[in-house]
């Protein structure tokens, strides 16, 4: 026996205002979850559309990787390049904060059951799963550091978003539990990293640490978020250049990062072994928490539309949050080899639930 799904909180252009840059990707889903879900036909070119959006950006970022370890910025340059790194941080925080929409996450607040199984999903099981495998001895040091770090980070906002379009899931709740989790995901996950990764990889509290946190990201995001009524039409225009903005920035941040983990002996200490031993354990993870989504929405008896929600937007770490943030949070010799756990989740999660995705709305059809 299934609750009766409330009303659907969110329209249309809210959800344009809470992620312009997801939309264009998306079918048209139901306007609410008790709403018939329209025949939109095959799903696929919706999944092309998504995965062409981060094919490149995967290729980019080897890219950036094996110029880092070729070229890494040595002597005067390795300090230019933290800094204009440091730069690319800012504007990218101030640029989240602009394309979050505060009506989306107000009027989002009536499914609070759902967007509360996200919030432990993201900052409760994932932590716990990440402190049990990050103690496991089969680990470097810095590896066992990623693989925690990784499981502190916000959910994802657009592949949330159009994997739930895909599977005929309630588009409006799964912009407010993704927006949302990005919003707590500036404190929390800062937060969790000082509680559970005390002299991890130079983890843990300072003044250093706690000003950094708050001028390089909180700061930033709270500014663009204040400056959305003047300039989030224009990031809502230029979507391709907000993206690129993007994605250059995370360039910048991985390519100081590995060049400083090179710079320190990072493949010296590093072989296959460990990398097959971390995708293994990222794999792991992953399966466990979709599992554990899946059947903790059918014991709370939630619509299907709003347990695919809970599916995929409580199963995503986010790529974009994780790599500026661990540039802020870490020292720069250390974030090269952090972040390895992060990028080989985020490729094992887009193709899990690429296929999940499809299975589900085809069986909807």
């Amino acid at each position: 026996m299934h609750e009766e799904p409330a009303a659907s909180p969110l329209n249309e252009p809210t959800i344009r205002s809470a992620c312009p840059e997801a939309l264009p990707q998306l079918t048209a889903g139901p306007a609410s979850p008790g709403a018939a879900a329209p025949q939109t036909g095959n799903p696929w070119p919706v999944l092309r559309r998504l995965l062409a959006v981060f094919e490149p950006f995967i290729l980019a970022l080897l890219g950036v990787m094996l110029l880092a370890s070729l070229l890494p910025a040595r002597g005067a340059l390795a300090p230019v390049a933290g800094a204009a790194a440091d730069a690319g941080i800012v504007l990218l925080f101030f640029l989240h904060g602009a394309r979050l929409s505060r009506e989306a996450i107000l009027a989002g607040a009536r499914n609070w059951r759902l967007h509360l199984a996200v919030f432990a999903a993201t900052y409760l099981l994932f932590p716990l799963l990440g402190l049990g495998a990050s103690a496991l001895p089969l680990f470097a040091p810095e590896l066992a550091a990623g693989l925690l770090f990784l499981t502190l980070l916000p959910s994802t906002v657009q592949s949330s978003i159009a994997f739930t379009s895909i599977a005929r899931g309630n588009v409006a709740a799964a912009v407010c539990s993704a927006s949302f989790s990005n919003l707590a995901g500036v404190v929390l996950t800062p937060a969790l990293v000082a509680l559970l990764m005390q002299g991890a990889a130079g983890g843990g509290v300072s003044f250093a640490s706690v000003e950094a946190i708050l001028l390089q990201l909180l700061l930033p995001f709270v500014l663009g978020h204040a400056a959305r009524p003047w300039i989030g039409e224009w990031v809502g225009r230029n979507k391709r250049l907000v993206g690129l903005v993007d994605r250059g920035s995370i360039l910048l941040v991985v390519y100081t990062a590995f060049g400083a983990a090179v710079v320190q002996g990072l493949w010296r200490r590093l072989g296959l072994t460990d990398i097959l031993l971390i995708s293994a354990a990222c794999l792991a993870i992953l399966a466990l928490v979709l599992v554990a989504t899946w059947w903790t929405a059918r014991m709370l008896r939630l619509a299907r539309e709003d347990a695919i929600v809970l599916l995929f937007c409580g199963s995503k770490k986010s790529l974009a949050s994780g790599v500026p943030m661990a540039g802020v949070l870490f020292p720069a010799a250390a974030v090269g080899t952090l972040i390895l756990p992060l990028m080989i989740f985020h490729q094992l999660q887009l193709v899990a639930c690429a296929l999940i995705a499809r299975r589900l709305g085809e069986e909807r059809r």
